[in-house]
């Protein structure tokens, strides 16, 4: 009887494919050397063991987002009032809080459970199907929490670091969290390519000021992107106990000497989950900002 497959399966499975993948690569390119020089071989972070693949699907990736998502949703943001675009948000994150009570459970965390059940059930009758965030006005606030985190608490390890085509940013262990997250949403059985294209499209126009903030500001936008998607993964998965790594204490440090960076850190760190959560386009898990609104 196969035994069920753990973190470390997981990973290792990923290993295998790559591994092959690379193989295949290095004895179809031997054919056109020139030298006979062998070149010493660049020392493997442990955490990104296969950067040059991550590093040209990460380049695709912000080629969709430039010549499809960013275009749409500019032309999203031109013809839907603010108030649409907020109730779109809201709706959809008030289904996300179906995940979010189910992990909770899973998590042992019953109390909170309680409380977003309770946000849940206010948002969706009230609010009129989750359109206004009524919770929030009584002091329920948004918790995050899905199958990753819970794979964390349950001690799986996060594995390596792995840029999806499409999906952007992830991890061995968040492949199969994104697939049960997927399985849990009502949104993925009404309607589920209009639907997602509406919520995707949203999520990508209130990302815009994080996503030009992460181009412009960061030496090597790829490295940037890695280190602060896995910081704050790893942040949510320990319910903010975790250390801040050195290269993000420095980097934060700039930003707050920089009193005209138009997004602050938290803003960033939201963007870079944007690609697993929302398909081809980037997608920001924060209310939509008004008009004239200053970053904070």
């Amino acid at each position: 009887m196969n035994k069920p497959c753990n973190g470390s399966c997981w990973d290792s499975k990923i290993q295998r494919f790559f591994s092959g993948v690379l193989m295949g690569a290095a004895i179809s390119l031997s054919g056109c050397a020139t030298t006979g020089v062998v070149e010493p071989q660049a020392a493997v972070n442990e955490v990104d063991p296969y950067e040059n693949f991550n590093r040209k699907m990460f380049i695709f990736n912000d080629k969709v987002d430039n010549y499809v998502a960013e275009p749409v949703s500019n032309a999203y943001k031109l013809i839907t009032p603010e108030f649409m675009q907020t109730g779109i948000y809201n709706f959809f994150n008030n289904l996300k809080n179906i995940n979010v009570v189910i992990n909770d459970v899973l998590q042992a965390k019953f109390q909170q459970s309680a409380q977003d059940t309770g946000r849940f059930a206010i948002n969706s009758t009230v609010g009129l199907a989750g359109v206004v965030d009524v919770a929030k006005h009584v002091g329920l606030e948004q918790n995050d929490e899905d199958f990753d985190q819970t794979l964390a608490v349950w001690g799986v390890p996060h594995g390596s670091y792995l840029v999806l085509p499409f999906l952007g940013p992830s991890t061995s262990r968040g492949i199969p969290g994104t697939v049960f997250d997927t399985a849990a949403n009502p949104a993925t059985y009404v309607g589920f390519l209009p639907v997602q294209a509406l919520s995707a499209i949203n999520s990508r126009a209130n990302a815009e000021g994080a996503l030009k903030f992460i181009d412009e500001a960061a030496l090597d936008p790829y490295v940037f992107t890695r280190e602060s998607f896995l910081q704050w993964r790893n942040n949510l998965a320990t319910d903010g106990k975790a250390e801040a790594s050195p290269d993000m204490d420095d980097f934060e440090a700039e930003l707050d000497k920089d009193v005209n960076a138009p997004a602050s850190k938290k803003e960033v760190t939201n963007a870079v989950d944007a690609n697993k959560k929302a398909g081809f386009a980037l997608r920001l898990d924060a209310e939509p900002k008004k008009s004239g609104q200053p970053p904070h």
